[in-house]
């Protein structure tokens, strides 16, 4: 069983070997679903430079938005943004290099690049500044622009349960981007919630198979909300 467990038991365990110019890919979605200790482990050891890949940036101080405060990201590839006012005021100075993707395409982007597949064709965009400087081709009459997929040196990634193997269980909505985000990274670093020993997962509940995953942590989480709403 040695050989194949991939729990760690500090965090900086888990984020080793992550330098200065990696690209991450994030799970989550605002702040569902996201990894809240290997987030706040970067922001630990100060990785500068870095390319992140997530839905969105958190909000100011929470997520990954407290990785701006310190300028550790160059470059967000992300298809919302709404909700950090420090996000935007690096973006109109300069300090932050902005790629925005429509949703459904970012989701794809991964799932592809997770999969071995280069780019793929999508309607998604066409017509808007999303297509410039970008391969066009026809297909029953409807035009479709190229999109090139996405392979992260990490992806950061946080479930419910996972056994010793890697085998991973997502809860509710909390499963967004976190599977998808799962396969696309070279190194792929999981937080959970609950580790069990192997054979306690049904195999018909896993999500994602162990062989995605290179190290889980069992992580304790704020899972703070990121709008309360509430009824008059």
């Amino acid at each position: 069983m040695a050989g194949f467990d991939k729990v760690v038991t500090s965090y900086e365990q888990a984020m080793q070997g992550l330098k200065d110019g990696d690209t991450i890919i994030a799970g989550g979605f605002g702040l569902c679903g996201i990894p809240e200790g290997l987030i706040a482990e970067i922001k630990r050891k100060q990785t500068k430079e870095l390319t992140v890949v997530s839905n969105n940036c958190g909000v100011d101080d929470f997520g990954l938005g407290i990785l701006l405060k310190d300028k550790q990201i160059k470059k967000m590839v992300a298809s919302y943004v709404g909700e950090n006012a420090l996000f935007e005021q690096q973006l109109l100075s300069g300090e932050l290099e902005v790629e925005l993707t429509p949703q459904g395409t970012l989701a794809e982007k991964m799932r592809a690049g997770g999969a071995g597949i280069p780019a793929f064709y999508t309607a998604t965009g066409f017509g808007t500044p999303v297509a410039e400087g970008k391969e066009v081709k026809e297909f029953n009459g409807r035009p479709y622009i190229l999109e090139e997929s996405i392979t992260g040196d990490f992806a950061i990634i946080k479930a419910w349960k996972a056994d010793r193997y890697g085998n991973l269980v997502f809860r509710h909505t909390a499963m967004n981007f976190n599977p998808i985000a799962a396969t696309a990274g070279k190194i792929t670093v999981v937080e959970v919630e609950e580790i069990v020993e192997p054979g306690e997962l049904n195999p018909s509940e896993i999500h994602t198979p162990g062989i995605y995953v290179n190290r889980v942590i069992k992580g304790c989480f704020e899972k703070r909300i990121e709008r309360v709403t509430t009824r008059n």
